[in-house]
């Protein structure tokens, strides 16, 4: 790789030696990727998906064979009664707003169940933000949240006790911009036991983000209500453009299609356009484009363990999405990383990223994202606020080689730059 890029030989045997330190956890993520790709071709299979379904419609949409098989691959594959997945989803906050609207009325209580929901959600929600712009809290729903306990668990004590009278407990699998772990689907599944001990009729959504085919079941298989995602990170597979999905109880899903819609039309109405083969063909790459950004992600993680860096999850936990938390320490170095991710970056790699005041979010925000489309954090992409504990949130990579690089790259530039020492 030296006759190609220009990494030092001694970083090239640090990535050695994490690559052998990872390979345990490589052959695991091969078997889950195994798994999950099974299932969804068995999806396409058995839900008769055509050449006729990625033509695409217009206008209103009637009778769109492709929006509506597509749903219903997506239903089958992760676990659910029914599933809305449109390309008219503009990121994953929209759709996980569409749920919290769809389901929720004036006088409804919602409980986090796993403490500060992800910053863009707060302003939809009401905890922060200008009075009046139409949030949850100004349409008369409550809202209050269980905190996590110290080690960043969920206190299943608390979540029994303050469940009861509550419309929706709401989980956010993925750990946000937090170092608190995500949780895995067999926790969720003790969250959502201890919530219906106190509450049998409570609502559950989860915040699936970044979690998707991670492991073998998804919230749904554990009791969850419905599941929100965005298509340009995990189910989009590197291919979708844009979009989003809701999946779970039937009942459910058709309120959140009435609210994305309108009532009275729901799932019946939106025409796909172009966009019906992407998102197919996405949602089937997925299972191995979520492997590759695993895999770079336990990379990661080995490799700036060897650096003596703290990441999140260490490189031998086991993952529930594709997130890794490396700590930086201080601005300047937290400044370097995302530049040398954008400088090992397929697109813009010429471009040095800046902390500016991103919309949606309180601090500072500076992200690396040299994207082939906008924004997913299926590819390999690295953001963080500007404030403690100045860790980088890398996630993606949809492929291996080129994920490996970027890192290699994100490297370099500390070390070019004297911020870390091999």
């Amino acid at each position: 790789m030296t006759d190609i890029f220009d990494f030092d030989p001694r970083l090239l045997e640090l990535a050695q030696q994490a690559e052998k330190k990872a390979a345990a956890s490589f052959a695991e993520l091969a078997e889950n990727a195994e798994y999950n790709s099974a299932k969804v071709l068995k999806a396409f299979i058995d839900n008769r998906v055509s050449e006729s379904c990625m033509k695409g419609t217009t206008g209103y949409g009637y009778g769109d064979i492709g929006r509506e098989t597509l749903d219903a691959v997506y239903a089958q594959a992760l676990g659910g009664e029914d599933a809305v997945v449109r390309h008219t989803f503009v990121n994953g906050t929209h759709a996980l707003s569409t749920a919290l609207f769809g389901v929720l009325r004036p006088g409804d209580e919602m409980l986090s169940l796993t403490g500060s929901p992800y910053d863009t959600m707060e302003e939809v929600i009401g905890i922060r933000g200008e009075k009046g712009r139409g949030s949850l809290t100004d349409f008369g729903v409550k809202y209050s949240q269980v905190e996590l306990k110290a080690d960043g668990t969920p206190d299943l004590d608390g979540i029994r006790a303050n469940a009861a009278g509550k419309k929706v407990g709401y989980i956010q699998r993925s750990r946000g911009y937090s170092l608190r772990p995500s949780f895995r689907v067999d926790v969720i599944g003790e969250v959502i036991k201890a919530a219906r001990e106190a509450n049998p009729d409570i609502i559950i959504i989860v915040d699936n983000c970044y979690g998707e085919f991670v492991e073998k079941r998804e919230p749904l298989a554990v009791g969850a209500d419905l599941i929100v995602g965005s298509l340009i990170k995990n189910p989009g597979g590197g291919i979708a453009s844009t979009g989003g999905y809701i999946c779970g109880r039937k009942d459910l899903v058709e309120l959140c299609a009435d609210r994305l819609a309108c009532i009275g039309a729901g799932k019946e109405v939106g025409c796909t356009l172009t966009q019906s083969r992407e998102m197919f063909m996405g949602f089937f790459l997925a299972p191995t484009v979520v492997e590759a950004a695993l895999k770079t992600s336990v990379f990661a993680c080995a490799l700036f363990e060897s650096l003596g860096f703290r990441t999140f999850p260490s490189s031998t936990e086991k993952r529930t999405d594709i997130i890794a938390s490396i700590c930086l320490e201080n601005e300047e170095r937290l400044t370097a990383f995302c530049q040398g991710i954008q400088k090992g970056s397929p697109v813009d790699s010429f471009v040095s990223p800046e902390a500016w005041d991103m919309p949606g979010y309180e601090s500072r925000v500076i992200m690396a994202a040299g994207a082939f489309t906008m924004g997913a954090s299926i590819e390999l992409s690295a953001d963080a606020p500007i404030r403690e504990p100045f860790a980088a949130w890398l996630q993606g990579g949809i492929t291996y080689p080129s994920g490996k690089i970027g890192i290699l790259t994100a490297a370099q530039e500390l070390i070019n730059k004297g911020l870390a020492k091999l």
